[in-house]
């Protein structure tokens, strides 16, 4: 995939702060409910074991931890949004499964070289804005011979479309990557393919509503990027981006009963790390 145009050097630091920020905004264990079938599926077909160590990186409200400690995995998990946390610790807490949360950043991860046996993100790392240092981060503490694991949305999928749309509202900041490069083969091979062998997968996962204004207002409301950008518009501009996102849901709609059915592709990268 291209890179960005710009050659301005990213303030990391501020971006994540508003970052932060945005994902603390809005309701994203709404959304996260919805797509928990995707770390259910990916912790299935790595087959995890009872007792393996696991670490599941910009864990959000815990879908991937909560799937994995469901299998009896030793499982600890990280996001640097603490209202995220406190969520997923209240669903792990509520379903008996041990679970260690920590606040910390996907790109400076706190724990030794080779602590973890499996690495996992689920659409979660790849909205980190210094792509190449989270990648090499989470190589880092995955155990040689262990397993990377990460499902990210795909650019020319219905959800890479959304974000596309959100950028046309509300512009990124200058030099960034979008976030949707992590699902590409062609960036992932770059990121993790000199430190593991990689397999790819590709999926859908399907969204439903009762009408295109339903997810609109859903993911104005609940989902922090598309929350954000609409705050940030005058009353004119929103309406035009609610009118843009239920058009979006209306032109990926695969419903024949009247309803919304949006199939949203995602990229399953699996890298086996490299022995010593």
């Amino acid at each position: 995939m291209a890179s960005t145009i710009s050659t301005q050097q990213p303030d990391f630091e501020t971006i994540k702060a508003r970052q932060r920020a945005m994902w603390g905004s809005g309701n994203y264990a709404v959304i996260a409910s919805m797509i928990h079938y995707m770390s259910e599926r990916l912790c299935e077909d790595l087959d995890l074991s009872a007792g393996q160590s696991v670490l599941d990186v910009a864990t959000g409200s815990g879908n991937a931890a909560i799937a994995a400690a469901r299998r009896g995995a030793e499982v600890t998990a990280i996001d640097y949004v603490q209202s995220l946390l406190d969520v997923a610790h209240l669903r792990a807490e509520t379903e008996q499964l041990h679970i260690d949360f920590l606040l910390a950043d996907a790109e400076d991860l706190p724990f030794e070289d080779g602590s973890f046996d499996i690495v996992t993100s689920v659409v979660g790392v790849m909205f980190a804005p210094n792509q190449a240092k989270a990648a090499s981060e989470l190589a880092r503490v995955c155990k040689h011979g262990g397993t990377i694991a990460v499902a990210n949305w795909t650019p020319d999928g219905s959800i890479g479309a959304l974000l596309k749309t959100v950028s046309a509202f509300a512009p990124p900041p200058p030099g960034l990557f979008p976030p949707v490069r992590w699902g590409t083969r062609e960036a992932m091979q770059e990121m993790l393919g000199d430190k593991a062998d990689l397999h790819f997968e590709e999926y859908d996962f399907v969204f439903r509503f009762r009408t295109a204004d339903e997810f609109a207002h859903i993911f104005i409301e609940k989902y922090g990027p598309t929350g954000r950008a609409h705050a940030s518009l005058d009353a004119d501009r929103q309406k035009e981006f609610f009118r843009a996102l239920a058009d979006l849901a209306t032109e990926w709609n695969a419903a024949t009963d009247g309803t919304i059915k949006i199939p949203s592709t995602y990229l399953v990268t699996t890298a086996i790390r490299h022995e010593a």
